[in-house]
């Protein structure tokens, strides 16, 4: 073989050996994606097989409320095969929301064989009723998860709002009215919470059914919002307790300020007639005088500046001599003209 054929064979073979790799890639690839769009698959049927059982099971609630189905034969067995056939293979998929699920459809099943028994002996059916529209509820609460929360468990899904739920399932046809003496979808919503999922707003005062079914009066209402006066705060224990302690510490010095300023009388011992005083002392004793009040000081006439002026004395000016000395008395009858003097001390009249 010359070396030009040679080369022609070993290129002709590097391509088909390239090819063959390629394809048996691209099968491997093909192969893994339809094993994945198979399991999406799985998992969508997963949820309408649960969602139609579920309508099935309230249709036949609803019968067994209005009297439409009387025979055990009209209650047909829960079925999920392709639960069952998923649960089958091993998958990568979280397993615990198909536990659940599972769980959900024995219940189902177990309160659907009483529902079919009471009807053969044509007993009292409320009972068996009331568990299975139990079940039901929480069997659409999982079914909610698995659908729209891509089968999270309850505490692990994202807060979301109630009416979200409620949209829900009025796009899948669960009817608030579908099962009697309750508002399903209100029931739904308090069943996701009560299981762990966070749903706003929360707490709920009122559910949606009863809010607007109800006459709302704001003004009677004590813990309205608006139009009501805040209730004031009691006063607290020890705050009470400290103003007493406060007040007792205080009341004996105000107790002595008054005892100060408004002396009590010392009582009077009573006196008996055989010791009393003689009449004569006692009229001869008479009560101790009162002090005169002194007359209030007139007022000053209002003085000028020329009065003010001549009754200054002047600096420089000397006192004038009266000729009388520091010991003797003056004479006053000195310069007087006779007929005002006064009379002497020693003259007699």
């Amino acid at each position: 073989m010359s070396d030009a054929t040679f080369q022609t064979f070993l290129s002709f073979g590097l391509f088909v050996l390239t090819a063959a790799i390629g394809y048996l890639a691209w099968s491997a690839w093909r192969w893994m994606d339809r094993i994945g769009d198979a399991e999406k698959t799985a998992l969508k049927g997963i949820g309408f097989e649960l969602e139609a059982n579920l309508k099935r099971m309230m249709r036949e609630l609803a019968g067994i409320a209005d009297g439409s189905v009387r025979s055990e034969i009209q209650l047909v067995p829960v079925v999920h095969a392709q639960l069952d056939a998923f649960l089958a293979r091993p998958t990568e998929a979280d397993r615990r929301t198909l536990t659940m699920m599972r769980d959900n459809y024995n219940e189902l099943s177990a309160h659907k064989n009483s529902l079919r028994a009471a009807l053969r002996e044509q007993g009292d059916v409320t009972g068996p009723a009331n568990v299975a529209v139990d079940a039901v509820i929480s069997s659409i609460a999982t079914l909610y998860l698995w659908s729209d929360h891509k089968g999270r468990m309850p505490e692990d899904a994202h807060s979301t709002r109630s009416w979200d739920v409620r949209d829900w399932m009025k796009a899948n046809r669960f009817d608030a009215d579908s099962l009697p003496g309750l508002h399903l979808r209100d029931q739904v919503v308090e069943r996701l919470r009560t299981l762990g999922m966070t749903l706003t707003p929360r707490p709920l005062t009122h559910t949606a059914h009863e809010f607007y079914s109800m006459q709302y009066d704001r003004m009677g209402d004590p813990n309205a919002p608006f139009w009501k006066r805040k209730k004031k705060p009691a006063p607290d224990a020890e705050q009470d307790v400290d103003e007493v302690t406060d007040l007792a510490a205080e009341a004996p010095v105000e107790a002595d300020i008054e005892a100060a300023a408004d002396p009590v009388a010392e009582p009077v011992e009573p006196v008996s007639i055989d010791e009393a005083a003689p009449v004569e002392d006692a009229a001869v004793a008479s009560p101790e005088p009162q002090p005169e009040l002194e007359p209030e000081p007139e007022p000053e006439p209002y003085r000028t500046a020329e009065t003010q002026q001549a009754d200054t004395p002047e600096p420089d000016s000397p006192e004038p001599d009266l000729g009388v000395s520091e010991t003797e008395p003056m004479d006053q009858s000195t310069d007087l003209p006779p007929d005002q003097k006064p009379p002497s001390s020693g003259s007699v009249h």
